[in-house]
Formats: structure tokens, sequence, C-alpha cells
């Protein structure tokens, strides 16, 4: 090749020689320079709080600070030398000085995303496709690569292809889902939309990027998605058939979002499971219970069994207190304590005065039945219960109003003899 004959030219020369010795001393200096310089910078940097993207990127600066200062240094070498020489002998520190930009901004950048391996990749990556153009060779290794081809019917699938598809998906997709998390996060904070409106909103807007950023990725290396079409049908057959449960998840978790049966803060009960919803996913519902267990309760579930959401129209919720009190009790002063106890208890809705009806005449006492409301069920319901039964106590034992409890009388009638046992 001619750039491999250049090369090699040039490498006979003495100052490429003095070139490399050049690079490497300024990387040695670079080195010894990082080491001062980054546990000072690292203090500064921890005092960044509540931005956690601009954190990443300024954690991943400071441990390639030895290629920015590396960086720094084959500048300065290359104007100095550009002055007292010719430019052909310093183009080695020029190429070097290319390359260390190409991989401080591809290491720092790929940073951003979340996935270690999936960073790393993306990083070499670009790096190696930067190197090949800074060292004009570009041309050749996408011929090179072209020339490993696979035809499968109309398509041409070449090692060119799949590369600049990995590489273009990857990009586009990653693009797609920060845009999607951004546009979420920005419709769950609007107040104008509801609960339910918010998650569908922010679903369909992040399914629908990808799935746009994926066609555009194919369309761009000259992929015809048009000659996918009864390939994507065979898969379409194959997922209908071996993931049902997962698309019966999916499609009830677009119902529920739609018809707004529950909405995450919801209070719900279903079967043994009494909880607020936590979050609203694709396949599953998160529902976190009073004891801090979070139940993963697939969508299906919410619309095939039977919900109580405690929550549907408002936060209030009315409960029942049944007790008992002696016959020597006046009922209607009975009421009235029980009224002005359930009142005492803070998270009783007073607004919606509480209630309290003689229901029986028991075989040892007179049954009532105490209703009153509260607000923010997913702050338990048991605990006001206790609190309530707890406030009643305090209250009859006040005012002398007695709770009777079962008695049991045993009758020793006479001539009962008891027989000796044969123990022989």
């Amino acid at each position: 090749m001619v750039w491999a004959r250049g090369w090699f030219d040039y490498g006979g020369a003495p100052w490429f020689f003095y070139q490399i010795s050049i690079i490497v001393g300024l990387f040695l200096a670079a080195k010894l320079a990082a080491s001062r310089i980054e546990p000072l910078l690292e203090t500064r940097a921890r005092q960044i709080k509540g931005h956690p993207g601009l954190l990443r990127v300024v954690v991943a600066l400071l441990r390639r600070i030895d290629w920015l200062v590396f960086t720094v240094f084959l500048l300065a070498a290359l104007i100095l030398l550009r002055g007292v020489t010719w430019p052909s002998r310093s183009y080695i520190i020029s190429i070097a000085l290319s390359l260390s930009l190409a991989w401080l901004f591809a290491s720092v950048l790929s940073r951003i995303i979340r996935n270690r391996l999936a960073a790393r990749t993306l990083g070499w990556l670009a790096w190696i496709y930067a190197a090949f153009v800074i060292l004009g060779i570009n041309d050749d290794a996408a011929a090179f690569l072209d020339y490993f081809a696979l035809p499968l019917g109309q398509i041409r699938l070449s090692a060119l292809t799949v590369l600049k598809a990995t590489l273009l998906l990857t990009a586009t997709v990653w693009l797609a889902v920060v845009v999607g998390r951004y546009l979420d996060e920005r419709v769950q904070s609007s107040e104008e939309l509801t609960p339910s409106i918010r998650v569908l909103i922010g679903k369909f807007a992040k399914i629908g990027l990808v799935l746009f950023a994926g066609s555009v990725a194919l369309s761009s290396v000259g992929v015809d998605l048009t000659a996918l079409t009864v390939f994507s049908g065979a898969i379409g057959l194959g997922v209908g058939f071996g993931l049902q449960k997962v698309v019966s998840n999916f499609i009830s978790g677009v119902i529920i979002l739609l018809d707004k049966s529950i909405k995450p803060g919801d209070t719900i009960s279903l079967e043994d499971t009494f909880g607020w919803i936590r979050d609203l996913r694709a396949r599953f519902v998160s529902v976190v219970t009073r004891d801090g267990r979070e139940y993963l309760i697939p969508n299906e579930d919410f619309i095939t069994q039977r919900v109580i959401n405690w929550t549907f129209r408002d936060d209030l919720v009315r409960l029942d207190v049944e007790f008992g009190v002696s016959y020597d009790a006046d009922p209607h002063k009975v009421s009235q304590l029980a009224i002005q106890a359930a009142l005492t208890v803070p998270r009783v809705e007073a607004d919606r005065r509480p209630v309290c009806w003689l229901t029986a005449f028991g075989e040892s006492s007179l049954d009532f039945v105490l209703r009153f409301w509260v607000h923010e069920p997913q702050q338990g319901l048991t605990n006001v219960r206790g609190k309530v039964l707890l406030a009643l106590w305090d209250t009859f034992k006040e005012n002398g109003v007695g709770i009777p409890f079962p008695h049991r009388e045993i009758i020793m009638k006479q001539g009962f003899q008891s027989r000796p046992v044969n123990t022989g």
C-alpha cells in the first residue's frame, strides 16, 4: 500500500525518533503531573450535588487527567516545534495530539452511558474509527471490511454494514433512551395531567423513540426495511405464541392506563395484598405494603381479578369499629362518648362527622358500631382502628361505662362419684 511505504520511508529519518522520544518524555511528565493535580480536583468534584450526569462526566475526566495534561503538553510542543523548524519534523507529534484528543473525547463522553461494558466498547470503537480517519486509512479499512459479505436474498450483509449498523443502532437507541427519559421526567412533573396519563405518555414516548431510532439507524446503513417484513412477521408469530403472558401483561398495562382504574399513589387490595402503588410498569405493577415488602403483581391480575381501590375517587376511607357496653349504661350517652373519642384520633376526618349506632341487644351487652372516615389510607388502617379502640377505652373508663365480658359458671351436682381407675 502507498501509505505503508510512505510511513516506512518516514520512519527511517532521524526526526522520527526525536519526535518519538519527545512524545514518550511528555507522557511520563504528564503522568507525574497528573498524580499531583488529580487529588486537588477530586476534592472540588465531590462538592457537586444534585447533578449525577455532570458528576459522572467530571469523574470520567478526572480519571483521564493524565491524558488531558499529555494533550496540553503535546499542543505546547507542537506550537514550539512549528515555530523553530519545518512542519514535517513535527508530523508525528501532530498525529499523537489528534489521537490523544480523540481518545480523551471518546473515553469521557462514553462514560455518560451507565453500562460500563457498553461504555468501554463504544469508546474503543469510536476511537478506532477516529484513528483510521486521522491516519488516512479509513477508506482501505472500509474496503477490507466490505470484502467479507454474505448475500441474503436482496440484502448484501457485509462486515462493514454490520459494524456500521451496530454503531449507529447503539448510538441512536442510547440517544432515544436519554431523550425518552428526559421527556418522561418532564411529563411526570406536569400538574395538569393525571398520574395515569403521565405514565401512559411516558411509556409511549420511550417505546416510540426507540423504534424510530432503530428504523433510522438501519435505513442509514442501506438496509431495506421492507425486505425484513416476512422475517419480522415470522418472529412476531413466534413471539406471540411463546410470550403470550408477556404480551397479555403489556396490553393489560395499556388498558389500565387508559381506563385510569389505578394510578401511582393509590391504595389497593388484591387478594391478601394491601398496599399503595409505587409504579406502573409495562409488565407489572409495583405495590408496597405496610411492612416494607414490594410486590410485583402482573398487570393481567388487575384486569381479571377483583381489585379494591381505596382511593379511586378520593383518599377518604370509611372504617367500622364494633364494641359492646353493659346494660347499665345509657345508650344515648354511649353514642356521644364514642363520637367524641373518635374525634380525638388525628387521622379521623372531622368534616365527615363520625356516627355511632346501636345495632343489637346482645346476650350480655348493648352492641354498637362506630363509623368514621380517615384520610391517607396508605399510612395504614389497622393503626387507626387501634387508636380509636384505645380512645374508647379511656373515655368509657373516665365516664364509668362498663365493657362486659363473658362469665362462665360451673355447677357441681351432688351424688357424683368418681370411678376408680384400674391400673392392673
